[in-house]
């Protein structure tokens, strides 16, 4: 395969992924600040932190409101990582990959893009931001759909699923880090009912809350909640279940000594620590520090992977 189709596959699912982040991470945000009383909206900083869109924020606006950050995070086309700019880049490399693509995955991101082209026109309301953000997640699952449906299963399909696996990974990571670095009251709130709640309200934004009550019951508390979501290997958004997916699809790319041995040994690096640590461990070492890091390392692996297969060549 061209390294140019292999960029515009990876980077045509990598982007439908961040729009329904993106969404999550803003139902995020408007959960946890229900929690938190007599707060300004200052708060939402963090939010913009967390999708890496805070510095590009504070340069077009001088002060922070919840309504100018969801507006920033939805619908400005000055905002890379938007839910606009997300869509239009992957409709964009949808149309260079066209050819690779069945028609049906073409449909499904080309209606992503109408649908949400009309409903992002202009501000959204807080009445009507909850079905928006159903809206985005609708459709990013639509284009999910049809791809698990109607692709094969070769290196087509391998690209396009390294792209998703990465972006859903480095969303795990934010949204926990939202909550337990940023959005946490205080250290008095650690194990009342506040904290809680906002523990939930991150199941909640994942669509793990089911997953979670079947494994744990309803005595599952924060610690547990943040095993599920970084080592539990079933859970489809887990960090541990997205490093597996990268390892098995840069797996069928080639052998030992094909292209990408780099990016594989990385992969495998990040998937072992994900699979010998316990969640005792990694509290111990400290939660943002391990999501620091995981982080870090889930964009040394996207800039790895593009040069073992040449991209940009």
């Amino acid at each position: 395969m061209l390294g140019k189709t292999a960029n515009g596959l990876f980077w045509m699912y990598r982007y439908m992924e961040r729009a329904e982040n993106t969404a999550r991470l803003i139902e995020t945000g408007q959960r946890i600040a229900l929690t938190r009383l007599n707060q300004g909206d200052d708060e939402w900083a963090s939010v913009l932190q967390s999708a890496d869109c805070l510095n590009g924020f504070r340069s077009a606006h001088d002060e922070i409101s919840r309504d100018l950050a969801v507006d920033w995070m939805l619908r400005s086309k000055d905002n890379p990582s938007s839910v606009v700019s997300s869509v239009n880049a992957a409709r964009q490399n949808a149309r260079l990959v066209r050819t690779a693509i069945t028609g049906d995955v073409w449909e499904a991101v080309n209606s992503a893009y109408m649908a949400l082209k009309t409903a992002l026109a202009r501000k959204v309301s807080e009445r009507d931001l909850p079905s928006v953000l159903r809206l985005i997640r609708h459709h990013a699952a639509l284009v999910r759909g049809v791809t698990h449906g109607t692709m094969l299963r070769n290196d087509i399909y391998d690209f396009a699923r390294l792209g998703t696996f990465l972006e859903r990974a480095d969303n795990t990571a934010r949204i926990l880090d939202v909550k337990y670095y940023v959005l946490l009251p205080s250290a008095r709130a650690v194990g009342t009912s506040i904290d809680n709640v906002q523990w939930e309200s991150i199941l909640r934004s994942v669509s793990a809350k089911g997953g979670f009550r079947m494994e744990y019951g309803a005595g599952g508390g924060p610690r547990e909640i943040a095993a599920f979501l970084i080592l539990d290997r079933r859970m489809p958004r887990s960090l541990a279940f997205c490093a597996g997916k990268l390892s098995d699809n840069l797996g069928y790319l080639g052998s030992e000594d094909d292209a990408g041995n780099v990016s594989r040994a990385m992969v495998g690096a990040l998937r072992d620590r994900l699979t010998t640590k316990s969640i005792d461990d990694i509290f111990e070492y400290g939660l943002h520090e391990f999501l620091q890091t995981t982080l870090e390392d889930l964009s040394g692996i996207s800039r790895q992977i593009e040069q073992d297969f040449r991209f940009y060549a």
